[in-house]
């Protein structure tokens, strides 16, 4: 099968692999769709510490179960797929409490295991024991499929920010996620939803999600406006959805009291740290929190909402590529020329 291997950082090669098979409890899927992450372009640039090369990439993945091993009985060849690439071990402390996100043994499709920049993926017993495999509605391609996975996280953000019926959301950065955030909040019954970015052109292809308030803080002060939008409150919830130290400081000055801040994106571990002037939190006494996964069931809950039009997966997609184009994909990706770039290992 032809896939696309890093075979260290910044060497990716299409080329033929050996074809997997299943073992006992695993299954084989042919990918139809497997979108670009993030993640997916740090990965290629500087590697990661779960990964060893070479290894093939790609966590958001959809697809037709070809091969089944043996004592497989609740899913059969042929079947529609998308898979949630975080496999939680259901044993340890935070498994046994309902917490996959946070599982002490996660290991993950992409990083520990051969992930979808393939033709076929093999998706781990484990993965298939603990409900990482979710049969893909009638009603949804594998493009709009694939994209469940980001969404999951999405999920898991809010339920940890709690935001609810009357909130004020603000949300910093416009990229993929921010925008599912936006969309998301909406469905949660927020009353106001701000959407901030530094890039004209992002904030604009961004409208699609209905917020209410669009600002660019390179062309007016973001506190200012936050303030002027609430009443002088600040903003009930503020989701920092983008790897920014300076968006990170200004999320600590523009949530109301008693509000929560998450930190969405991750800085890089060389300039992991920001200014934190703790008096903000100490007199406005409310909770900063972070987001860095999810588990099985949000991607579930994920298909769940594409499925039933609350959020149009169709809106997020910018290019369709085949495998032999992954490189393409990455740099449009890297430069936000769009929002999801989906490689196509096995055509249309």
């Amino acid at each position: 099968m032809r896939a696309a291997v890093l075979e260290k950082t910044e060497k990716l090669k299409i080329k033929d692999v050996p074809r997997p098979i299943p073992q006992e409890g695993e299954i084989l899927i042919q990918v139809k769709s497997c979108a670009i992450c993030g993640t997916d372009i740090k990965v290629f640039h500087y590697g990661h510490q779960h990964i060893r090369f070479p290894r093939i990439t790609g966590h958001e993945v959809s697809g037709v179960i070809v091969a089944l091993g043996k004592n497989v009985e609740e899913y059969r060849e042929g079947e529609r797929v998308a898979v949630a690439p975080a496999i939680p071990c259901g044993r340890c402390y935070y498994c046994r409490r309902g917490i996959e996100a946070m599982c002490d043994n996660l290991t993950a499709i992409g990083y520990h295991y051969d992930g979808g920049f393939a033709q076929l993926m093999k998706v781990p017993r484990l993965a298939v024991r603990n409900g990482c495999v979710n049969p893909i509605p009638e009603n949804l391609s594998f493009e709009q499929a694939s994209l469940a996975e980001p969404l999951a996280c999405v999920i898991n953000g809010q339920e940890l920010s709690k935001i609810g019926l009357g909130d004020t959301v603000a949300i910093i950065g416009a990229g993929p996620i921010g925008c599912f955030h936006a969309e998301l909040a909406r469905i949660k019954g927020a009353e106001k939803v701000i959407l901030a970015e530094i890039s004209s052109q992002r904030l604009e292809k961004a409208k699609f999600t209905s917020s209410n308030i669009y600002i660019n803080p390179d062309q007016e002060n973001l506190q200012q406006r936050v303030f002027e939008e609430t009443e002088g409150r600040g903003a009930d919830k503020v989701i920092v959805a983008v790897g920014s130290k300076k968006a990170q400081e200004d999320s600590l000055r523009i949530v109301a009291k008693c509000g929560v801040v998450n930190f969405f994106g991750g800085l890089p571990k060389d300039k992991p740290t920001i200014n934190f002037d703790s008096n903000l939190l100490h007199y406005g006494e409310f909770y900063v929190v972070g987001t860095h996964g999810s588990a099985p069931r949000h991607n579930q809950l994920a298909l769940n909402i594409l499925t039933k039009g609350g959020i149009d997966a169709k809106n997020y997609i910018t290019e369709k590529i085949p495998l032999a184009e992954i490189k393409k994909g990455l740099k449009i990706a890297e430069e936000k020329k769009g929002l999801k770039i989906i490689v196509q290992p096995n055509g249309n």
